[in-house]
């Protein structure tokens, strides 16, 4: 499985380690991604996504069927 959340599409990012030498080495900044169960109460099923904690937020705040269908449109998933 990528790391890639699938209801904001949060992707790792690339970036440096800074020493205290200010050396930098190339690094990489995950998502805080969690595996979550969702109740999808017009299908009357339970659903698993892969969703970042700032996904979790957004679900709460529209709602998860809203949710969905925002991050179908955009591509981030195909179905649910």
């Amino acid at each position: 499985m990528s790391r890639v959340c699938q209801i904001t599409g949060k992707r790792p990012m690339v970036g440096n380690n800074v020493s205290h030498s200010h050396l930098k080495t190339k690094r990489r900044f995950y998502p805080n991604l969690q595996v979550k169960r969702f109740y999808l109460e017009e299908e009357g099923r339970w659903i698993k996504l892969r969703v970042s904690t700032e996904g979790m937020r957004l679900i709460n705040k529209i709602g998860l069927k809203a949710a969905l269908e925002r991050a179908k449109a955009k591509g981030y998933i195909k179905s649910y």
